[in-house]
């Protein structure tokens, strides 16, 4: 249980340290196809579905890697 813990702890820290890289525009992420973006006078829609797959996809080898046995 103790190494479960660990496992997702270092996970999420990476995933903050991620996530800051992005809004400090250090990381750019493109706008990849499939992702949704609207942007109208005083209003801006992103909503990226083909970036979440990807991220989700990485997520999961990693998780594999991880837990296999």
């Amino acid at each position: 249980m103790g190494n479960l813990i660990i496992y997702f702890s270092l996970i999420l820290l990476g995933i903050g340290i991620l996530i800051k890289l992005i809004e400090s525009k250090i990381i750019n992420l493109p706008l990849l196809p499939g992702d949704i973006l609207i942007k109208k006078e005083n209003f801006t829609f992103y909503f990226p579905l083909a970036t979440s797959l990807i991220i989700s996809l990485f997520i999961s080898l990693i998780l594999w890697i991880i837990f296999r046995k």
